[in-house]
């Protein structure tokens, strides 16, 4: 059994990721083995959980990985831990626009069958919170909401006047915390900075963050919430059920440092039990490309902060080059799309692709859904992908005679036989043949003497 709670709020801007990651923390230093997820497909706030529960990060999402992949995927991800943190996105029941909330962290609390713990800011109101708690209690009979934490409470009386509040609706308020402006994460375009650009500081908040949880939140009876889910049926998702093994291994350089933070940990799972070692590589430190390397996997992060390293990097963008050239199998998704352009914001990169890269004033954010237009490294002509888009650069020509993938009549990146590379994220877990076809070109590109 996964003893679970999803972590929600009204909205954005409440404080439910630091209250989920100082909750994973506190569980953590009281002997608790805690698993965190995140609804939704962003990977900046499970680079915070990964931090305070020790365990990979996970992700969440009916729209990316399909309705019936989410317990399962729930339960691999929990699998060593004894309680499930589940981390809400946006207000409980906002979801994919135009869907009556498919995808929202409403619509996943349902199919885990998990209680839902609202955060709310209290800042700016007091008795007013009783009407919003009970407004979201009553809104989806479907959802168990279990309890309350306040947030940014400003005194013991703002306090106390809000529990009186709260009385008569029958939620109980499972923590009380304090505005703590020492406590925060620093943001910037796209949101928070990843746990991974500051990984010292990050870890060093990490103790605070829990010691404030735990002096405002009642972690027992959180944990005797968590406790209330119901047995969840069917087996956990297994990487090896989805993929094809291979009788050798082969190893593929994937982009790791401060300017690439982000990959599906399924990801390199599935390419794992593909017969596929899944090696780090820092385009702004490492000067050569991991030995036997066979392939190249660029996921997500923020190389338009950290340009001039990666540009100052001349030796592995060479390298790089020179690999692609040959012919070595590429995907590269968003962050990794600019690193393969000739430029971005002026400064040189690798240049695999005829293509400039710059900043926006406008930002791209949503899910799509995609199609190959073409047979390249990662689909066969017509496959159908769901995906997210969330940048603020823009890249010029956005597709070349072959785009990665066509969506509302139009296409966007590059594709060959060898290269992938798109604006698009994919969660390999919902599709798992771009995994068999990646990991399958790796195979034959590493037999190809001098490949």
């Amino acid at each position: 059994m996964v003893a679970r709670l999803v972590i929600a709020a009204p909205g954005s801007g409440h404080g439910k990721t630091t209250v989920a990651t100082g909750l994973m923390a506190a569980l953590r230093a009281r002997g608790t083995r805690v698993s965190g997820h995140k609804v939704g497909p962003d990977f900046i706030d499970p680079s915070y959980h990964a931090l305070a529960t020790g365990l990979p990060a996970r992700n969440l999402d009916p729209f990316l990985q399909g309705e019936d992949r989410v317990v399962p995927l729930l339960r691999h991800g929990a699998r060593t831990a004894e309680l499930a943190v589940i981390e809400g996105v946006m207000g409980l029941f906002d979801g994919a626009l135009g869907t009556e909330g498919y995808a929202s962290t409403a619509h996943v609390a349902r199919l885990v069958d998990a209680p839902v713990v609202l955060v709310v800011d209290a800042g700016a109101a007091s008795r007013s919170v009783a009407a919003v708690v009970y407004g979201f209690a009553h809104y989806d009979p479907r959802v168990n909401l279990a309890g309350v934490i306040l947030n940014k409470l400003g005194s013991q009386r703002h306090e106390d006047e809000i529990r009186a509040a709260l009385a008569p609706t029958g939620i109980p308020v499972l923590g009380a915390l304090r505005r703590t402006p020492d406590i925060h994460a620093p943001s910037r375009h796209l949101g928070l900075v990843p746990a991974g650009e500051r990984l010292a500081e990050s870890r060093a908040v990490l103790p605070r963050l829990a010691e404030w949880v735990a002096g405002g939140v009642d972690l027992a009876a959180v944990e005797r919430v968590a406790r209330t889910a119901p047995p969840l049926t069917g087996p956990g998702w297994n990487p090896r059920d989805h993929v094809r093994p291979a009788a050798r291994r082969a190893v593929v350089a994937a982009a790791g440092g401060q300017a690439f933070t982000f990959r599906y940990t399924e990801t390199a799972e599935l390419l794992d039990a593909a017969g596929v070692d899944v090696v780090d590589l820092d385009p702004m430190g490492d000067r050569v490309l991991p030995r036997g390397c066979a392939g190249l996997y660029f996921g997500g992060g923020f190389p338009e902060v950290h340009a001039q390293a990666i540009s100052a990097n001349v030796v592995l963008r060479e390298e790089v080059a020179a690999a692609i050239g040959r012919g070595m199998p590429v995907s590269a998704e968003c962050a990794g799309l600019l690193y393969l352009c000739r430029e971005l914001d002026g400064l040189p990169m690798v240049g695999a692709l005829d293509a400039t890269a710059r900043m926006t004033e406008r930002g791209a954010l949503g899910y799509r859904t995609a199609t190959a237009p073409s047979a390249n490294v990662l689909a066969g002509a017509g496959t159908r992908v769901t995906g997210h888009e969330f940048h603020r650069t823009i890249v010029e020509p956005r597709h070349g005679p072959a785009p990665a993938w066509t969506w509302d009549g139009e296409g966007e990146g590059f594709a060959t036989p060898t290269l992938h590379a798109s604006y698009l994220h994919v969660h390999w877990a919902g599709h798992p043949e771009l995994a068999n076809r990646f990991a399958a070109a790796v195979h034959r590109h590493e037999l190809v003497p001098g490949g």
